[in-house]
Order: structure tokens, then C-alpha cells, then sequence
């Protein structure tokens, strides 16, 4: 292990920072902690996408107006807005290894409750909860990641994340129209994500701290085991390096998460409106079309697993679409990626809503907004996590993570009970569209691209 050197020779040393974000990139190290981070976002999209088989099948089965069908999905996505945040916050005050793993094991147990209620009181109570724990996994899951993965890659896999997105989604469309056409029961779907969630639980279990968490946190010991052990897996030189001096780490306080919040805004206005606009604008397009495209296909005529197929098959496409973007980030940088592809998709919703009663239209538009969503997805959350320093990753991510949630909560309600009856579904849609125009000219006006950017760790 290496030992603290004279601070007359530190100016010429790299940093303990330094070190890790200049490894090569190896699967058997930084692609395993890629890989188990990468099933928590699986499952994040599986339960979310499992809101849209939900609503049609409860919507059915206890007789639910359109109103009160909107809350299976907006409790869930409010509780996975209030895990967003406290996870996040959590994560940058305890670790992220700890938050890494609690956040699975609160959403199996409650999605177990879930199945096994009779009533939508109930049932909504336990789809909050679920959501609240699993909030916390794209904030968490993207600051342990990134926080290990080498700055030439760090586009590139923090892009590629998201790919498990649509594997999620997908999986969720396809076995959920299996399981429903042949045993007709809502509750199947639900049991099938327990098992294996709670198997990636106990692997979390052994995946190491983030090195610039603990360097962060002034564990100076515990960063440099991990440190060391990243450099000797990585078959790179070992050399020496400096810790840089940190402030003493306050304890986790209901205050003191306020603070974090407060921390985000003094840090810089312009990062975080820019980011809580992205989050919010893009995400609340997103979530409309994953929760409620099975019902307005049902509505429109189609058959109900059919409808499940084609939402899978949406989600399916995106996988291409998160490859275009990892390929694609680190050529064109981050804004003017994020910001075509997301107004692309936005406005490919709007001519689907125009052109649902045009069978061969439907499933073309569908097909392309799974895809160029999924090129604007990975490269926002890519984005996002490198605008803040490692002090405030795990929070400021989290806050716009629960901003967006927030958006798919609230959003999809107000969009099917007030504007859908007021404007129609057509005009509904522009009307979002131009909200994520705004948010994208505000980006490419008042945020900096981060390509190539250095993540630090001692950054006011």
C-alpha cells in the first residue's frame, strides 16, 4: 500500500483522484461494478414499465375511472421522486455501497406487498413505497459508476448505463403480455421482478466504496486500499500519489440534507436550473408514452397484448439508440447531442398522436421514438452527472433524478384528466414538446459542455 509522501514532493504527484480516472478500463474491474450497477437500472425501468400494463388491467378489474387508473402510476413515480433525492443525499453522506444496496432490498419487500394486496388504497400505498426505494438507483447507481470509471471512458459508459433501460422496459412489455394473456392475473408481473431483485441485493453487498467517496470523506486508509487494489487489478504500475486535503464531513441530518439542496444552488444557479428543466421536460415526455401508450393503443382499438408487445417492442429499439449514443457522446460532446435528439423525439410523439387511427403509421413512430428517446436518455443522465463535483454528484443527480420523477408522477395526471379533455391528445403533445424545447435552449445557452471533463473531488 502506498504511504503519505513529504507535501514538498505533493506538487509534482498525481492525486489518489487522478490515479483512478487515468486506469485503463478492465471488465473484470470497473466492468463488473458497470455490470452490477447496470441491474438495479434494470429493474428501475421494469417497475416503472410496469405501470403501463397496470393501468388498463386495474383500470378493468376494479373499475377505475381514467383519474384514478393515473395514480397507480403517479404514487409510484412521486415515491421514486422522494428516493431520488433522499438516496442521493443519503449516498453522499454514508457512501454510496451502503445506499447501493438498501435501495433493492426496500423496493422487493414492498413490491411484494404490492402483489398481494386487494384494493387500490392498499395497492397504491405499497406502489409509493416500492418506488421510494427504488428511486434511489439511477442517483446512486451513476455516482458509484462513474466515480470509477476512467475519464476516457466515462462518456462512453456512463452513456452505455442507460442501455439497461430498455433491456428493463422490454422485458417487462414482453413477459408481462406472456404472463397475462396466459393466466389473465396483474399480479404475475409484479412477483417475477422479486426474485432476481433481491439476488442482485446480496451481490451489492460486495462491491467495494468509491475511492473518491472515501477520499472525499477523509478516509484516507480505506481510499487507498481501494485505490491500490483498482491499480494491482488493472495490471497498471503502481507509482505515488497524494490524497488532497478534505473538509471534516458533517453527520446526516435532517438539516443538513437541506443545506445539500441549498449547496446545489450556491454552487452555480445556472447548472441546476439547466438540469432540473432537462430532467423534468424530457422525462415527463417519456414517462406519458412508457405508462400510458398500452392504454391510448387499447383505446385507439388495439388488442390489450398487442398493445404490451408494441410498448416492449419501444422499449426494446432503445437498445440501438443507447449504443448510437455511447458511440456518438464522445465525438459530438454532450449539449447538441441531447438537445436534437431530444426535441426529435418529442415532436415524433405529437405526429403519433395525430396519426393513431393510420394502422401502418403507428407502429413506424413508436418504433422511432424508442429509439431516438434512448439516444437522449443515456446522454442526459451522462450529462448530468458530470456537471457536479464529487461532493454534490451523488445529490445534485438525485435532485433532478426526483424533479423528473416528480414530472412522471404529477405530469401524466394532469396530461390525461385536464389537458387530453381540454386540447386532445395532438395538442397535448406539443404543448411538451415546447416545454423541452425551452429546457434545451436553456442548456445550450447558460451550461458548459462537459466532454473530457476531469470529475473532482475538492471542487467548491
Amino acid at each position: 500500500m502506498m504511504t503519505p509522501l513529504a507535501n514538498s514532493h505533493s506538487s509534482t504527484l498525481p492525486t489518489g483522484e487522478e490515479v483512478v480516472q487515468d486506469l485503463p478500463w478492465r471488465w473484470n474491474t470497473q466492468g463488473r461494478i458497470f455490470l452490477i450497477g447496470g441491474l438495479g437500472f434494470m429493474f428501475d425501468a421494469w417497475d416503472v414499465s410496469l405501470n403501463g400494463v397496470l393501468i388498463p388491467l386495474l383500470r378493468e378489474e376494479w373499475a377505475l375511472s381514467a383519474g384514478q387508473a393515473a395514480w397507480i402510476g403517479t404514487a409510484n413515480l412521486i415515491g421514486m421522486a422522494l428516493g431520488a433525492f433522499m438516496w442521493g443525499t443519503v449516498a453522499d453522506r454514508i457512501g454510496r455501497k451502503k445506499a447501493f444496496a438498501a435501495t433493492l432490498l426496500v423496493f422487493s419487500l414492498f413490491t411484494l406487498a404490492g402483489a398481494l394486496s386487494g384494493g387500490i388504497g392498499w395497492f397504491v400505498l405499497f406502489r409509493f413505497l416500492a418506488g421510494f426505494g427504488l428511486g434511489g438507483c439511477i442517483p446512486v447507481d451513476y455516482a458509484l459508476v462513474g466515480e470509477f470509471t476512467p475519464r476516457k471512458a466515462r462518456g462512453t459508459v456512463l452513456t452505455a448505463m442507460d442501455g439497461w433501460w430498455p433491456i428493463g422496459a422490454a422485458a417487462c412489455g414482453f413477459l408481462s403480455a406472456w404472463l397475462v394473456a396466459q393466466w389473465g392475473d396483474w399480479r404475475l408481473p409484479m412477483l417475477a421482478m422479486i426474485l432476481p431483485a433481491l439476488l442482485v441485493f446480496f451481490v451489492r453487498l460486495l462491491v467495494p466504496e468509491s475511492p473518491l467517496f472515501l477520499i472525499q470523506q477523509g478516509r484516507e486508509k480505506e481510499a487507498r486500499s481501494v485505490i491500490d487494489t483498482l491499480v494491482r487489478r488493472t495490471g497498471t504500475p503502481q507509482r505515488d500519489y497524494v490524497l488532497p486535503p478534505v473538509p471534516q464531513p458533517k453527520p446526516l441530518t435532517v438539516a443538513s440534507m437541506g443545506e445539500q439542496l441549498a449547496d446545489l444552488w450556491r454552487y452555480s444557479w445556472r447548472i441546476t436550473t439547466v438540469a432540473w428543466s432537462l430532467f423534468f421536460t424530457l422525462m415527463l415526455v417519456y414517462y406519458i408514452a412508457l405508462q400510458w401508450l398500452p392504454t391510448f393503443l387499447i383505446d385507439a382499438g388495439y388488442e390489450q397484448s398487442r398493445a404490451f408487445i408494441m410498448t416492449g417492442a419501444m422499449a426494446a429499439v432503445g437498445l440501438l439508440g443507447v449504443i448510437v449514443a455511447a458511440w456518438l457522446v464522445e465525438k459530438t460532446g454532450r449539449k447538441w447531442l441531447l438537445a436534437v435528439t431530444a426535441v426529435v423525439s418529442s415532436f415524433l410523439l405529437v405526429a403519433l398522436a395525430a396519426l393513431l387511427d393510420v394502422p401502418a403509421a403507428v407502429l413506424p413512430l413508436v418504433l422511432g421514438f424508442g429509439f431516438v428517446v434512448q439516444v437522449a436518455i443515456p446522454v442526459l443522465y451522462a450529462y448530468v452527472s458530470e456537471l457536479y463535483p464529487t461532493k454534490l454528484r451523488g445529490s445534485g443527480f438525485g435532485w433532478a433524478s426526483a424533479v423528473s420523477r416528480v414530472a412522471a408522477g404529477v405530469g401524466p395526471l394532469v396530461f390525461v384528466a385536464a389537458l387530453v379533455p381540454a386540447l386532445g391528445l395532438t395538442v397535448a403533445f406539443v404543448v411538451t414538446g415546447v416545454l423541452v424545447v425551452v429546457a434545451c435552449v436553456l442548456m445550450l445557452f447558460i451550461a458548459p459542455e462537459t466532454k473530457g471533463r476531469e470529475l473532482e473531488v475538492t471542487e467548491a
